[in-house]
């Protein structure tokens, strides 16, 4: 594959346990194209959440490289790394993780201003993203008056509106009802198509991966193509 927007080349991570290096992923090779969405399959405990975070750049290997882009992270500063995540990366958990004090919109507007966005700029990017999503009457409202599916959609807003290449999702729907799961499922996929994004999303619903074009699978820290 020519310019993988994400390649992972014989990475392996493990941490310590007492004085035992315990292995999480085993000389993981694996490369996302542009435009490619994704689904990352595996039991509780396989190493599926190490895997978005190497791939995140919030973690670091203990051997391999990984690329975005075409860019080597392994060795880049911490500010590097930082801007890489702001600007390339948006990422959507299990939990929300939206900031309880702010109403919808300002917290899509957050991670626009720490890019340097001016304020004016950064509203009417949010109201618009939001109102892709079915937001438009949720804009004044805080996370604690929101469904558990339209918290999880500001969440997805959020992760989007810097026009970033590649989501990284980490069981975006596993807190929500299947009804609820398939709305915000749907809206990811069909935000990150638009848009021409890359994907890399964790999910244990093997139903939501058939609307994913390749689904990749961590067992005993190998990965498999399904």
């Amino acid at each position: 594959m020519s310019n993988p927007k994400l390649a992972l080349e014989s990475v392996t991570r493990g941490f310590l346990q007492g004085d035992r290096q315990i292995p999480v992923l085993r000389s993981v090779s694996m490369t996302i194209g542009t435009g490619e969405i994704i689904g990352l399959i595996g039991p509780s405990g396989s190493g599926k959440s190490t895997l978005l975070h190497l791939a995140g750049l919030l973690e670091k290997p203990d051997n391999g490289e990984i690329k975005l882009s075409g860019q080597a992270c392994n060795n880049l500063s911490d500010k590097r790394r930082t801007y890489l995540r702001l600007r390339e990366l948006g990422f959507v958990y299990q939990h929300h993780h939206l900031l309880a004090e702010f109403s919808a919109v300002e917290n899509v507007i957050i991670p626009q201003m720490i890019l340097g966005n001016e304020k004016a700029v950064a509203v009417r990017k949010a109201e618009g993203i939001l109102d892709e999503l079915e937001l438009s009457e949720r804009y004044s409202h805080r996370p604690g008056m929101l469904s558990g599916g339209e918290q999880q959609r500001v969440a997805i807003a959020r992760a989007l509106v810097n026009s970033p290449g590649l989501i990284l999702a980490d069981e975006p729907t596993g807190n929500l009802d299947p009804r609820t799961s398939q709305i915000v499922f749907t809206s990811l996929i069909e935000m990150s198509r638009r848009r021409g994004l890359s994907a890399l999303i964790a999910t244990h619903n093997l139903d939501l991966c058939k609307q994913m074009d390749r689904v990749i699978r961590l067992d005993d820290g190998y990965l498999f193509e399904e």
